[in-house]
């Protein structure tokens, strides 16, 4: 018995990472965290990474 794959594009990950950037939460989150100069990824750049990861992966459910 063969299970039904449902795909959706769903195009809005464009238009949360451009309302992140107008916000500038990016630059929020460094202010209140400081940056360290040994980081490769401040902490406000893996935040908009996985808040877009996490809308993209829900593409798939």
């Amino acid at each position: 018995m063969m299970t039904e794959l449902s795909v959706e594009n769903l195009d809005h990950l464009g238009i949360v990472a451009g309302i992140i950037d107008e916000l500038g939460l990016v630059e929020q989150l460094n202010e209140r965290r400081g940056e360290d100069p040994r980081e490769k990824v401040s902490a406000g750049v893996a935040v908009k990474a996985m808040i877009l990861n996490g809308l993209g992966s829900m593409a798939l459910t």
